[in-house]
Formats: C-alpha cells, sequence, structure tokens
C-alpha cells in the first residue's frame, strides 16, 4: 500500500487488503450508498474478478427509512452493484424510531438486518468500510466517555457479532485514498447530510480533527494509538485467561469446570476470596466481569458499575482479613450480596461467588 493519504488504491492493493477472506465462501458487503462503502464495492468486484476461484459476493443496502433520499441511494447501489455483476439486496428498518440515542438504535438495526442477510445467504463475513478515519473517531469518542482499555482498543479488523464476522479490510485506509479511488474510476456516490449534522457526536468530533492534526494528533497517530492498545489489551486477555486457569486448578476442575476452557454457561464461579485479593486489580476486575457476563441474563455488565462492585468486594476482603474495616462487623458476619445485570455476587465463607441471579419480581398493581 502507497503511504500518501491521497493516492489511488491499485487492484494489487486490493489484493492485499482482501487477502484475508479469499477462501470465504461468501462475503457480504455493507454499501450505504457514500463514498466508503461505494469504494468497498468497486475494489472487492475487482479483487473478486483477479481470482481464479474466489467467494461469492453479496452487496446489501439498509434503508433506515429515516431520509426521503435513502430509497433512491439503494436504487443507485443496486445499479452499481449490476454494473459489477454482484448480486445486491435492499434491506429496510421498519417500525417506530427511537427519538433519543437514534445513531446507536440505527446501528443496532443496520448490523441486525446485515447479520440476518449473510446467515441467510451462507456468508461468513460481512465486510464493512470503516476507515482510518472512523477508527480515529471512535478513539475520541471512547475516550471521552472514559472507556477502559479493550474500549480504547477500538474497532477491530475482525470481530463476531450475531453468529457472523464482521471485517474491515479499510482500517488502515485513508478516507481521501477512498475518494481518490472513485474519482480515478469516475464512479460517482451519494452524499449523506447527517455526516455534518451536529446534533450528533461524530459530526461534532470530526470537525474538531483539523485542530487535532494540527497538534499531531491526527488520524494516522490516534489509528496508531488504538491499535498501541488493542495490542495491550490482547496481552492482558491472555493474562486474565492464566488467571482463570488458575484459579480453576486450584480449587480442583470439578468446581470450576464451569469457568474453565470450554465453559458451558451453567454453574457457578466461586473462589477463594484472599486469593482473588491477591491478583493485580485488572485482572480482578476482568475476572469479575466475565463471571456476570457469562452467569447474569441482563448484561453485559457496565465497566463502571463492575468497577464500583470490585472496590465493595475489596474493602470487605479486606475487613475480614483484619486489614483495615471497609464495612461494618455486622454485615461481614452476615456476608455481601449484591446482584449486577442478572447475577449475584456475592461474599461469604471466605469466598466470592458469582451465580445467576433469581428473577425480579413483577411488580401487581
Amino acid at each position: 500500500m502507497s503511504d500518501d493519504d491521497h493516492a489511488p488504491i491499485s487492484v494489487r492493493d486490493a489484493k492485499l487488503l482482501f487477502a484475508d477472506w479469499k477462501t470465504a465462501p461468501a462475503l457480504l458487503l455493507a454499501v450505504s450508498g457514500g463514498p466508503d462503502s461505494i469504494a468497498l464495492m468497486w475494489l472487492a468486484a475487482r479483487w473478486r474478478r483477479s481470482l481464479t476461484r474466489g467467494p461469492r459476493l453479496l452487496a446489501v443496502t439498509v434503508d433506515h427509512g429515516l431520509r426521503a433520499e435513502a430509497a433512491a441511494e439503494a436504487r443507485e447501489v443496486k445499479r452499481l452493484a449490476r454494473m459489477l455483476a454482484l448480486e445486491h439486496r435492499t434491506l429496510r428498518w421498519t417500525g417506530p424510531k427511537p427519538t433519543a440515542g437514534l445513531p446507536a438504535a440505527a446501528r443496532a438495526a443496520r448490523y441486525r438486518l446485515l447479520a440476518r442477510a449473510a446467515r441467510q445467504s451462507g456468508a461468513t463475513h460481512i465486510l464493512t468500510a470503516h476507515t482510518r478515519d472512523d477508527q480515529a473517531e471512535t478513539l475520541l469518542m471512547r475516550m471521552l466517555r472514559g472507556s477502559g482499555i479493550a474500549g480504547l482498543a477500538a474497532m477491530a479488523r475482525e470481530s463476531e457479532r450475531d453468529g457472523v464476522w464482521l471485517a474491515r479490510p479499510f482500517l488502515e485506509v485513508s478516507k481521501a485514498q477512498l475518494i481518490a479511488t472513485l474519482e480515478k474510476a469516475k464512479v460517482g456516490f451519494a452524499d449523506d447530510p447527517t455526516n455534518r449534522d451536529p446534533h450528533f457526536t461524530r459530526p461534532r468530533l470530526r470537525a474538531l480533527m483539523p485542530a487535532l492534526a494540527a497538534e499531531g494528533g491526527d488520524p494516522r497517530n490516534l489509528a496508531r494509538l488504538a491499535s498501541r492498545l488493542a495490542r495491550a489489551n490482547a496481552a492482558v486477555e491472555i493474562l486474565t485467561d492464566g488467571a482463570e486457569r488458575y484459579l480453576a486448578l486450584r480449587d480442583g476442575a470439578a468446581r470450576h469446570a464451569p469457568f474453565a476452557a470450554g465453559w458451558s454457561g451453567a454453574g457457578s464461579f466461586d473462589v477463594d476470596a484472599r486469593v482473588f485479593a491477591g491478583m493485580p486489580e485488572e485482572i480482578r476486575l476482568r475476572l469479575l466481569k466475565r463471571a456476570i457476563d457469562r452467569l447474569g441474563h441482563e448484561g453485559p455488565a457496565e465497566l463502571g458499575k463492575v468497577e464500583a462492585l470490585l472496590a465493595v468486594l475489596d474493602r470487605a476482603v479486606a475487613g475480614m482479613a483484619g486489614r483495615r474495616r471497609g464495612l461494618s462487623q455486622a454485615a461481614l458476619t452476615q456476608g455481601l450480596k449484591q446482584t449486577l445485570a442478572g447475577a449475584l455476587v456475592s461474599l461469604t465463607g471466605g469466598r466470592i461467588r458469582v451465580q445467576p441471579a433469581p428473577p425480579r419480581r413483577r411488580r401487581v398493581d
């Protein structure tokens, strides 16, 4: 790939971008009609033609029903798909739309529809056109929300969702390169005004990018930071896996079988509180969140709430050991019980236990 952020992408470059998925049986291309996704369809079609054998490509456009122009844009994507000899399908998000949190709701609906279409068509991957610029914006959004290391790693090149894989071949490609590619090929694309609407978070951050770039915070550097945080997060996950196995081996496979490798989704997490307290805080936090997410029925748990719960557990364990008094003696004698995300977390008899919480009682008016 060229280091020139404004250079068109060649067929040879496309071969490198899409190489990871050449053995897939079928790939679904998420194509909205904007420049990034049109470039995805254009380059994927040219890449597929360069292969003797390769995956079947299906382009899918989701009409959210939020703009009058969306239907015409979907028809234009279909026209281009036919020119490229690609299958195309338009899916519609029907039903009432929320008045608050509309971007998140639309995104969830889009991925739900795309995943269903992928499963129905036999596609193992949904390819999206997220660019380096999108990665930088995602990092900034999560940074401002106080995300942990996992969140600051931003988007991965591949991630699982709803039984299929999301693949992002353009995470190291600038948006300018994709536009240059379409301009060279004389391929048109739609302009979605919501991408500049200051009522939404991403457009507001996008407006700040020139000032950030002047201080060194350009998309390339921000994306590099996300990549480094992803690397650190992967290392901590491996350490957490090791801590999980250690706890299983220490107390015996029978007690911890549900929490060991090959965990089936039943049972409970039950550990010696003092052993657990001796582990690094980040490892304790991840172990506790894993247990709550696996055993609870209202998850995933919010990181901040898991942090608060871990602090309560740490104070209780320290108090029981006589190192400091974080809770009253009566509370220590009776034990500690809290629910979070549909999981019951308790500290009794020197052990921390996480199990499914009883169903909430329905209020009777």
